[in-house]
């Protein structure tokens, strides 16, 4: 049903309110641009930072004209109110709390058109902080200081951009600069962070003062870091959103050094959208006595020797870091630099409709998801920073590439965004991650791959395979397990790489998947979400990592006892 101007009025003048359900995502402006700005404007009652930012915008559309300098075709206010609570401790003892409340704008101004603009260098936005509380005159000013400054740039972009593109006779990737959308409201209620500030200091101090029961460890830390960012987005076009969302991250850190000086580490983490999926107090001393007692156990496990190459069983939480870097950072569809051909960057840019993983598997980019099995993913959005719907996206089918995950900055062949242009506070949005999910239509469980791997060991007449708990930087093992062929039984073994774990590796030595997908919520500049089971390779090399630089102490610790 095609909503008229007068609806649009008047479902804003119901839902836009704290107290009443608010209107989502799906209610796309389909009246014209000004209709929508009505709309917003009746949304923004009783908001002032969402006030002065329709007012500027309004001021800006009319004045913003500079002589020799064309008027701007677009403009966008974006704000993230980011109200963050860190703490840190050490050794049984707080050593860092803070707790920051900041908004920050980012103004970008486009001149030119869609096919051609000022979006280059400079050109790409200015970033301000706002003040915090809502007097809409200092609001109004930095506002307006912010986009005098972008608009300026902006000229001076597009006269670098034209110039740049003379040298070539012609545009070797003509798409344009950026994609077309329609217009969406959608105002939510704002978030706000739901914790104990001294309950959970507490708790980092009990959690660290473990450190006197474990004398050959060497440190033990614990932070946590929740935010609420609320993310206001206003256009020329006529799209207004206010969205938030809310995280609370929990990670604990043991390290230690074997006698041969080797470094060893464990960091057990937790992401949760909702508080109350945070272990509790003694939950975390548990891990923590777990960590510290696996550190233990490493110092002690004898040191991959040996080259090895044959099957490696990887466990659901190191799987989904593989995911993570071979495949998720590849099916982002960046721009290339001016004069590159390619349709976009990094090692798939060539690999559209080509088989990038086995046929049995599937990969599925949804941030329309907000649970999966009973817990919250933090990937989950309704609408992008640049103000597009999420929608899910098949982005790999039975092994091929199918799409790219793409903002409103077009490539060959994805000329519209499919929701996807994500963007940190004060940074310019660029194609993101979601909720990234792996399928498979051969799943297997757990023993069952376990078993695979003792026979295919067994057939190639070696003693034992490999089974990866958990990586580190780089892809490196941190929890790498030999497992047996004669019983099955595992050894905890250290100082481990892999060798060629590649994306050619993924497509061609992926042999299996597990049925224990497991959700990994990560930080970064956008929260994102990882959902993959555990993986078998059918051939992998594993060789002994170089530590010949990393030293003992010189000297022991203080004692433990005053």
């Amino acid at each position: 049903m095609k909503i008229t101007r007068k609806l649009t009025l008047a479902i804003a003048a119901i839902f836009f309110t704290l107290n009443t359900p608010p209107v989502r995502a799906t209610d796309t402006a389909k009246s014209s641009p000004d209709g929508a700005m009505a709309a917003a404007r009746a949304a923004a009652k009783g908001d002032g930072l969402l006030e002065a930012l329709l007012i500027e915008l309004d001021r800006s559309k009319a004045q913003l004209k500079m002589d020799q300098v064309q008027s701007p075709y677009y403009i966008e206010y974006r704000v993230n109110e980011v109200d963050d609570f860190g703490a840190e401790a050490a050794f049984g003892a707080v050593r860092e709390n803070q707790h920051v409340h900041v908004r920050v704008l980012r103004v970008v101004v486009r001149i030119g058109d869609y096919q051609q603009d000022s979006y280059f260098g400079r050109g790409q936005g200015e970033t301000s902080i706002l003040p915090l509380d809502n007097d809409p005159i200092a609001l109004r000013r930095q506002i307006w200081l912010a986009t005098d400054s972008a608009y300026k740039a902006a000229g001076q972009a597009l006269a670098e951009k034209q110039a740049a593109l003379k040298q070539f006779s012609a545009d070797p990737n003509p798409v344009d600069d950026f994609a077309k959308a329609p217009p969406v409201i959608a105002v939510e209620p704002a978030v706000t962070l739901k914790m104990d500030e001294g309950a959970w200091r507490k708790t980092l101090e009990d959690v660290t003062s473990l450190y006197k029961q474990y004398p050959d460890v060497q440190s033990v830390t614990a932070s946590a870091r929740f935010s609420a960012i609320n993310e206001y987005l206003v256009t020329s076009e006529g799209t207004v959103t206010r969205n938030g969302k809310t995280t609370y991250f929990v990670q604990l850190n043991g390290s230690a050094q074997a006698a041969d000086g080797m470094r060893l580490g464990r960091s057990p983490a937790y992401m949760v959208a909702r508080p109350e999926e945070l272990p509790s107090r003694d939950a975390l001393i548990t891990d923590a006595k777990t960590m510290l007692e696996t550190v233990v156990a490493l110092r002690q496990a004898p040191i991959v020797e040996e080259e090895y190459r044959g099957p490696v069983l990887f466990a659901a939480d190191a799987a989904d870091d593989i995911v993570a870097s071979l495949i998720g950072q590849n099916v982002l569809g960046r721009k290339p630099q001016l004069g590159k051909p390619n349709r976009t960057t990094g090692p798939f840019a060539t690999s559209y409709k080509t088989r990038v993983l086995p046929n049995f598997l599937t990969l599925v980019d949804d941030p329309t998801m907000k649970d999966f099995q009973g817990k919250s993913v933090v990937g989950n959005y309704a609408v992008d920073s640049e103000g597009v719907k999420s929608q899910a996206v098949n982005v790999i089918e039975n092994g091929m590439l199918t799409n790219y995950l793409v903002g409103r900055q077009p490539i060959r062949d994805f000329l519209t965004s499919n929701g996807h242009g994500r963007a940190a506070p004060g940074s310019f949005p660029g194609p993101s991650l979601g909720v990234l999910l792996l399928k498979s239509s051969e799943a297997q469980s757990p023993d069952a791959l376990k078993q695979k791997v003792i026979q295919m060991v067994k057939d190639q007449d070696k003693p034992y395979g490999y089974r990866v708990d958990t990586l580190g930087p780089g892809n490196s093992p941190r929890l790498l397990y030999r497992v047996y062929v004669k019983d099955g039984h595992e050894e905890l073994v250290r100082g481990a790489v892999f060798n060629e774990l590649d994306i050619r590796a993924i497509r061609n030595d992926l042999i299996a998947v597990g049925n224990d997908p497991l959700v990994s919520n990560r930080t970064g500049g956008a929260p994102t979400t990882i959902i993959c089971p555990s993986l078998l390779f059918g051939e992998l090399e594993v060789k002994r990592a170089d530590t010949s630089k990393d030293k003992l102490p010189d000297y022991p610790p203080p004692p433990l006892a005053k």
